[in-house]
Parts: C-alpha cells; structure tokens; sequence
C-alpha cells in the first residue's frame, strides 16, 4: 500500500519527467489521480518549497529546494562511485575482498564491498548486516564509542556465540575494545565464521574518537592467515584515508 508521503514523492518525479512546467490538468492526468487529491498534494509541495507556480499561477515548476535535493543527490551518487573505485583498486591490490561498513544501532552495516576475484569467497551485498561483537568492524565501532555509550550497548547486547572462537564473555571483550584502541585496528579470528579472517581500521572523523565508517578486509584462512591480513594495514589505512578526503 502506497503512503501518503510516497505518493508525494510519485508525484513528483512524474511532474519532473514530464520536462517542463504542468499544470493542475496535467498533473491528474498523468497520475490518474481525483482532482481533489492532486490538488492537495500539489499544495503541499508548494507550502514544503519543493515547487512553485511560473507568472500567473496556472503553472507548477520545481523550486530550488528541490533542485538542490537533486544536485545533492548527483554528488552523492558521485561520492559513491569514487569511493567503490577506492575500494576496488584496494582489493585490486591485496587480491583479497574489501569493503566499507558503518554502525547501524547494535549491528554493523556493508555500505559498499568489492569481491576477490578466486571462487573460494564469502559473497556479501550492500546493506547486509553482522553482528557489531564478533566482527571486526564491530569491535571497532564498539572501542571507539564513548565510555558511557559503549557500556549502555554492551549491557542490552547478547554475546551470542557464532564459532568456537567468538567472544562470549563481556570483561573478555572489554579487554580487546581496550586493546584495539590501543593498536588502532581491529580483528576477525573467525569468530563471526568459520574458515574467515578479517581486519578493519577507523576512517578517521573530525575528532581522535569520531568513527563512523571502517574499511576492512576479508579473507579465507587457507588462502590468507590472519598475520598475513595484519601486513596489509598499511594499505588499508592508505585506502581509509583517501575515503575520508572524499567524505568531507
């Protein structure tokens, strides 16, 4: 069922495609909308800045709230095209898979990841999700969050055990989120799957404990042990670098 606000958003890019200033006529007709509905919603855009009327008032065009929305959204999608290029030229060089993830309330979220190109890999998309303890990302969020904030988060949290070496115990984990802010990257020793290893490091933000996005590598351990993953940190911050450039 489509919600109001979608049908707002319908609307528009129907008016948009049209590719110059329509008219109330216009508007029911190529939604296919009653008239009084149109009506409202065109002046709900109107009342939001999201379009204006041309002289006359007989004719909606879009207005500079939203032609601002669609330049900031060209230069996002620009953002993201470089920064899959940073992360394929990464993977290009380590021959390992890559990728950016951010926080995402208790779990960790894959924004971007580029694939190994041997058949022996663990294929993860875009907006999946793993859990924020026993994941390298994760526990790098975790060590960088404030004392109060981290806590808060640890309390609510099950520990739960995915493979024989997940950390299931809270002062265990505490210990490593200590040493990670120490060391200033994280580790993987399967313990989200069995078989993986994975490094993540911070992209840095505008403050010492400001991390919001980690670049990380994954790989299988029979291909890639894990001191072998640690002697690729120096790529990875490299990469972790040129992402947070493009960031800000």
């Amino acid at each position: 069922m489509t919600t109001p606000s979608l049908r707002l958003f319908e609307l528009l890019e129907t008016m948009c495609a049209h590719g110059r200033p329509f008219s109330l006529a216009e508007a029911i007709e190529a939604s296919g909308w009653p008239k009084p509905s149109v009506h409202r919603m065109l002046a709900q855009l109107e009342s939001g800045g999201l379009l204006t009327r041309e002289p006359g008032g007989r004719r909606y065009a879009p207005a500079p709230r939203l032609l601002r929305l669609a330049e900031d959204a060209l230069t996002a999608g620009t953002q993201q095209g470089v920064r899959h290029a940073v992360l394929r030229q990464l993977v290009a060089d380590i021959g390992e898979s890559c990728n950016l993830t951010a926080l995402s309330g208790a779990e960790v979220i894959y924004l971007d990841r580029v694939e190994s190109a041997f058949p022996l890999r663990m294929e993860l998309r875009p907006g999946t999700r793993v859990p924020i303890h026993c994941s390298a990302s994760g526990k790098l969020f975790l060590a960088h969050l404030a004392p109060a904030r981290r806590a808060a988060l640890l309390d609510g949290l099950p520990l739960t055990r995915h493979t024989a070496t997940t950390l299931t115990d809270a002062r265990a984990l505490q210990a490593e989120l200590d040493q990670i802010l120490r060391q200033g990257y994280a580790t993987d020793a399967e313990e989200f799957v069995d078989g993986l290893v994975c490094v993540a490091v911070p992209v840095p933000g505008r403050g010492h404990r400001d991390v919001r996005c980690a670049v990380a590598l994954q790989a299988p351990c029979a291909r890639m042990s894990l001191p072998q993953a640690l002697q690729q940190i120096p790529r990875l911050n490299a990469a972790a670098q040129t992402l947070a450039r493009i960031s800000t």
